[in-house]
């Protein structure tokens, strides 16, 4: 199915598994790229979750690969183990059922932030947007593929939708892809842009009010945007999507 974007319709339809795909990759573009480390899930409606495979990098692995496991992180569909570390996903989504989707991984700067155990400061109207509530999880007592270390850690950051966890890295949650997508885009770009003002001599953050106008704006089209870039930069994931993307100047 060939697709060019319209302004009424940026992407073509996904399934949760696509959509999966497209936020680790858009994700780990963005500095959610240690390694084998991190974890995406989505909740589906039976209350099962749809997550990456573990062996596999954000940036490899397709639908086909994407795995779906119950709330006890059993294996109900897939030919790829789940990573052992989604155990900090299982208890989440025990705790807060109407959390759709969520993701954990440790990039560079919100890593240091959260090793310093404080939250950034907001210093540019980019890095609001997103918004949530941050808070830092000082409860590190280990590696979340302990399931009691992972339902210390959830229970620690409360109602938040980004966790700080010391020690350790970042967790993401939101009501949707695109959601989640731009309050983790945006939080990196905030932890990145607060530490070299901070290395600058320091500055100051944007009003509150501003801050929190932007954190509750819908930047409709970016996340769209990115996935886009992703299709357009690997025409096997698009063919596997069965999607050819025309671009938007294209004969």
């Amino acid at each position: 199915m060939e697709f060019r974007p319209t302004p009424d319709r940026l992407l073509p339809p996904l399934t949760p598994a696509q959509e999966v795909v497209l936020l680790a990759r858009t994700l780990w573009r963005e500095g959610y790229d240690d390694h084998l480390a991190g974890h995406v899930t989505y909740r589906m409606d039976d209350d099962t979750l749809l997550t990456n495979p573990w062996f596999l990098l954000w940036n490899e692995f397709g639908p086909d690969q994407v795995v779906r496991i119950d709330l006890d992180g059993n294996v109900v569909e897939g030919d790829w183990p789940a990573a052992p570390g989604v155990k900090l996903h299982l208890a989440l989504h025990r705790a807060r059922p109407g959390v759709r989707v969520a993701v954990h991984n440790h990039p560079l700067y919100a890593t240091t932030w959260a090793g310093m155990r404080r939250v950034p400061p907001c210093v540019d109207q980019s890095s609001g947007l997103g918004g949530g509530k941050v808070v830092v999880v000082d409860e590190y007592e280990g590696s979340v593929d302990n399931m009691a270390n992972a339902a210390t850690a959830v229970e620690a950051m409360g109602d938040a939708d980004i966790g700080l966890l010391a020690g350790h890295g970042v967790f993401v949650l939101g009501d949707s892809v695109r959601e989640v997508h731009q309050r983790a885009v945006a939080f990196e770009q905030r932890c990145r842009h607060a530490w070299h003002v901070e290395m600058g001599g320091g500055g100051r953050p944007i009003p509150a009010g501003v801050q929190d106008l932007i954190g509750r704006a819908e930047f409709f089209g970016f996340w769209e945007a990115m996935a886009r870039r992703e299709l357009l930069a690997d025409p096997v994931l698009a063919r596997q999507m069965g999607v050819e993307l025309a671009a938007v100047g294209g004969a």
